[in-house]
């Protein structure tokens, strides 16, 4: 199995993230706009702060819920989500478990604990909410565990994975999307279940993975996950050919060295690579030559993930002979998501088409 701990540049990557994020702890009190200088896979500001091209939503009284059983508001608490029945015991992998969740938190605010991250839009979280639970209580199932029972026993840290499903057509193409955070926490509800959905909406099926923080714990998470999709694949009514891999900041990372080692790096069988490796805001430079076809987009003002470098890395695996494509987008920071509001609105339909391309039916 690969150690991503011995990979040149890794050991001094996490060790200026842990150096940043002890620093970016200490300033807890700072207004959410404050700017902070933190390390890869995190952003210049340490609580969710908006771009220049938009600010918040205004929230009116009316957007509250008048009971339990209406749809879930902005000011929805987060942990009335968790503990919704609909959810069973998965319920608390919607937010991120390694992040303290305080009773009083709400929906419109999720992005006050996503560290690093910008741009993150409250009517989304509330979308992707409901759209959840909706799947759930029209029965559903919304949540796969990829480990067995015999397996998280032995490794407890394992019960905090899985995979939430996105469907799409029955039969359609395959998208595994990895959030970032760092690999210290995983930002799904602003990194990955809104591009897992958006893609549903588009007919592919997006699975968005709910990892082990570490960047070793979370490939072998990474790995499982694509397993665990080709062995279940004609239950879930999946298509496996071409699967693209999607990812953010620390997700891109992963997303990259699937792409490049392939499963069997990981512990698992060898698995097809995927069609298209599909990244966003990470500084990574290493270049094997065994890359898949590559889309990556960025920001000009990503204190975290240098513009410049990705440009190089798409360039050296242009060099190599394969498909790569950048998207740099003007004063954009780091973790803008989607990019709703922004210049960078609309890259996922590009990075679908990109990915279309490079399928071979």
């Amino acid at each position: 199995m690969r150690e991503l701990w011995t990979m040149p540049g890794i050991r001094f990557f996490l060790a200026v993230l842990f150096t940043v994020m002890s620093f970016g702890l200490t300033l807890t009190g700072c207004d959410r706009n404050e700017e902070s200088s933190v390390g890869e896979s995190g952003s210049q500001e340490e609580a969710n702060g908006q771009e220049e091209t938009g600010g918040q939503k205004e929230i009116s009284d009316d957007d509250t819920a008048t009971d339990s059983g209406a749809e879930y508001t902005l000011t929805t608490k987060v942990v009335d989500v968790i503990g919704d029945p609909v959810f069973e015991d998965y319920g608390r992998l919607i937010f991120p478990v390694d992040r303290t969740i305080s009773d009083d938190l709400e929906l419109q605010d999720v992005g006050d604990i996503l560290v690093w991250y910008n741009n993150v839009n409250p009517d989304r979280t509330v979308e992707i909410a409901n759209y959840l639970r909706d799947q759930a209580a029209a029965g559903n199932q919304i949540f796969y565990d990829i480990y067995t029972e015999e397996e998280k026993a032995e490794d407890p840290d394992k019960e905090d994975t899985g995979l939430f499903f996105f469907r799409g057509e029955p039969g359609a193409k395959t998208a595994i999307v990895n959030a970032g955070g760092g690999f210290m926490y995983v930002a799904a509800m602003h990194d990955s279940f809104p591009h897992a959905l958006e893609l549903s909406k588009r007919g592919y099926n997006g699975f968005a993975l709910i990892y082990r923080p570490g960047a070793d714990t979370a490939c072998e998470d990474l790995a499982r996950a694509i397993a665990f999709l080709y062995e279940n694949a004609e239950e879930l009514q999946i298509d496996m050919t071409d699967y693209s891999l999607w990812g953010g900041s620390a997700g891109a990372r992963m997303a990259a060295w699937l792409g490049s080692y392939g499963t069997a790096a990981f512990g698992e069988e060898a698995y097809p690579a995927p069609g298209a490796v599909i990244m966003q805001y990470t500084g990574l430079s290493d270049v094997t030559g065994a890359e898949p076809p590559t889309y990556a987009c960025v920001g000009t003002s990503d204190g975290i993930a240098s513009y410049r470098s990705m440009e190089d890395y798409i360039n050296r695996i242009r060099d190599n002979g394969t498909d790569a494509e950048i998207e740099v987008f003007d004063r954009l920071r780091h973790g803008f998501g989607l990019g709703e509001g922004t210049v960078a609105e609309g890259w996922l339909d590009h990075a679908v088409s990109f990915w279309e391309r490079n399928m071979d039916n």
